[in-house]
């Protein structure tokens, strides 16, 4: 094994809402069609945009983060990708010098070069001094070039491309459209699945961006040799089943991977469906948004009961974020109508306006430590005293995690690469 060559472009912006997955979603498609095979990531830890990206590309996205992931766990993801891809689009998080570590600091630490999206709807030549600043920020970071969204017309293109200084690309410009917008609610983009004319959109996107410079493939970038950890098939034999629908559809394709890696046959089932919970050793409810389907879930008897005889088999469930909102007692949705939950964790669940929780967490649990991340309007009371309590890179107190019998729950959506032990642990395999 040996360094692989790929063209690679890291999509960044000044600041959230500049359109940075939507142009990263267009120039997948655009070159997807062009019959390139695309590999997409996403900075952070983010769920919805992947799923756009994954239907963009035909391919599944995985997270980077330098936090919650890991350098090592980047760089054998990228490399990887580089040696079958024709090209690797990477989108960033946030503004581009946002967080620690930031965008900035992945596109550096790997190389990749640097196409700022900038909203440019409100403005002329000084788009050119916002480019300067992004581009000369940090001297060592391989800043490109720019590209122009929701540009008024021709003339207005002219303007902004004008503005830049010598040595700044100019990727070109996306026209307002909102026929090709991306529909949003509270926690981001819709998932892929519930915007119906997904692919459409898509492709309306790329017809613009075919339009402009940005169909050049980037240079190639060299990503060093990363081979992909040894892990031990810790979940041989052990069936897990998976919820996933648009009540609980935030998952990792890395966890997804990890399971198998580990040796689980995974299976999956649909609550909102009426599917019945495939028989298994464990269960997994990740989180999505069970505030949205929370008259469905109360409905499905046969639901709550084959949770119940899970529990009441001793058999492990790992209940995150939504999942564990489902479990409660009641949950209230955004509306202030109070459903019934699935009563399996004393205790309510309400939606509030307000964010209630952001950022990554660590949890040191009996099994191992797990990194992960934290995002959720709702507010939890239970009279359950908390197993643990993750913490923030920082040292903060972060959110609380409950285990009732074999039930594992807590608003911390868990990377699992991070520890493969203990996540083998947390779905039931047997110590050593």
């Amino acid at each position: 094994m040996s360094a692989a060559l790929c063209p690679a472009l890291f999509v960044a912006a000044p600041a959230s809402g500049q359109g940075k997955t939507t142009v990263t979603a267009a120039l997948a498609r655009l070159h997807t069609r062009q019959g390139r095979k695309v590999r997409v990531f996403k900075c952070g830890p983010d769920f919805l945009d992947p799923q756009i990206h994954t239907v963009a590309s035909g391919a599944p996205v995985y997270n980077l983060d330098l936090g919650m992931c890991g350098s090592a766990d980047a760089a054998w993801r990228l490399h990887a990708a580089a040696q079958e891809a024709d090209l690797i689009l990477v989108e960033g998080v946030m503004g581009l010098f946002d967080g620690s570590p930031s965008g900035a600091d992945i596109a550096r630490y790997f190389g990749i070069p640097v196409m700022a999206v900038i909203d440019a709807k409100a403005m002329a030549q000084t788009f050119g001094a916002l480019v300067h600043g992004l581009a000369t920020w940090q001297p060592d970071l391989p800043f490109s070039g720019v590209l122009a969204n929701h540009v008024g017309s021709e003339r207005h293109a002219e303007l902004l491309r004008d503005s830049l200084r010598p040595g700044i690309a100019w990727y070109g410009a996306l026209p307002r459209d909102e026929a090709a917008a991306l529909p949003e609610r509270h926690l981001g983009l819709l998932q892929a699945a519930e915007i119906a004319d997904l692919d459409a959109r898509l492709d309306l996107l790329a017809d613009h961006l075919a339009r402009t410079g940005a169909a050049d493939r980037p240079l190639a970038v060299s990503f060093p040799e990363a081979p992909a950890p040894f892990v031990e098939p810790l979940l041989q034999g052990r069936t897990i089943a998976i919820a996933r629908d648009a009540a609980f559809g935030f998952i990792y394709p890395a966890n997804l991977d990890m399971l198998q890696t580990l040796g689980a046959e995974l299976k999956f089932f649909s609550p909102l469906a009426n599917e019945a919970l495939p028989a298994c050793d464990a269960l997994w409810l990740p989180g999505g948004y069970p505030e949205l389907h929370a008259a469905s879930l109360a409905a499905n008897s046969a639901w709550q009961a084959a949770l119940q005889a899970h529990m009441a088999a001793g058999k492990p469930l790992l209940a995150e974020c939504g999942g564990m909102m489902s479990l409660f007692e009641t949950i209230t949705d955004r509306d202030g109508t109070t459903h019934p939950g699935a009563g399996l964790l004393p205790g309510h669940t309400r939606m509030q306006a307000r964010l209630a929780a952001l950022g990554t967490q660590v949890a040191e649990l009996p099994e191992g430590r797990l990194n992960g991340h934290t995002f959720h309007y709702s507010k939890s009371e239970t009279p359950l005293a908390p197993l643990a309590r993750a913490h923030t890179p920082a040292g903060s107190e972060g959110e609380a995690i409950y285990r009732l019998g074999s039930l594992t729950a807590s608003y911390v959506h868990f990377y699992f690469p991070s520890n493969p032990v203990a996540t083998a642990a947390l779905f039931g395999a047997s110590p050593d």
